[in-house]
């Protein structure tokens, strides 16, 4: 999938890298060329923005695929983000509302990496989003909630939008469970279960997989 494919701009590189964020810079590196690929086919679409930093990743592709990133969230936060959990940022905290209140910085993000007209931010709950969503995807990339509830549901709402030809990417992917949560491994499964999509690419906790064919994913496991 690499071989011929363009490096990423130096100055856009860094904005990712350096962006609040999860993703380690090699799994950022592979959704960047996952979508210059696929790119080409739809437009992309993440669900779980945080503060940017895979929107970053994501726009690049995009401005050099001829597309756009849409990117969903409430920005308020996943159940793992919340105060007294594990990666909770205080300095994310709302002072007069006192919730978690991510948009600020990824508008600030977005804006100094110079990618207003690539990615598109959409505020609103991936569930209530995806019932107003028709345009058939080329790649869907779930990173919401870790929760089973909420990764299932992400899948469910989402992953019959993708094109024939378009990829399914799922962050957090952890076979070990002392690795981490299994809600999204179990989604990836399922996934593959389906008939609807084959594995392209592993890059860390990162899982690539194309839809190849016209079976439901949400068909259950022969």
């Amino acid at each position: 999938m690499t071989g011929t494919l363009p490096a990423m701009p130096p100055e856009l590189l860094r904005a990712a890298e350096t962006a609040k964020g999860f993703m380690p810079p090699a799994e950022g590196r592979a959704l960047y060329e996952t979508a210059l690929v696929y790119g080409r086919v739809g437009p992309l679409l993440e669900v779980g923005t945080y503060c940017g930093k895979s929107a970053i990743y994501f726009g690049a592709a995009a401005r050099e695929a001829g597309t756009v990133l849409v990117t969903v969230d409430h920005h308020h936060g996943s159940e793992e983000n919340q105060a007294g959990w594990e990666h909770h940022d205080p300095t994310l905290v709302d002072p007069v509302t006192g919730r978690m209140d991510t948009l600020p910085t990824f508008r600030k993000n977005i804006e100094r990496a110079g990618l207003e007209d690539v990615v598109v931010a959409v505020i609103g709950t991936s569930e209530t989003v995806s019932k107003l969503w028709s345009t058939e995807l080329g790649l869907l990339f779930i990173d919401g909630g870790h929760s089973e509830e909420f990764a299932s549901a992400d899948y469910e709402n989402w992953a019959a939008k993708i094109k024939i030809g378009g990829a399914l990417a799922i962050h957090d992917v952890f076979p070990d469970p002392a690795d981490g949560g299994q809600a999204p491994y179990r989604v990836y499964l399922r996934a593959l279960a389906s008939g609807a999509f084959e594995e392209r690419r592993v890059e860390g906790s990162l899982r690539i997989l194309e839809r190849t064919s016209a079976a439901d994913p949400l068909a259950p496991a022969s």
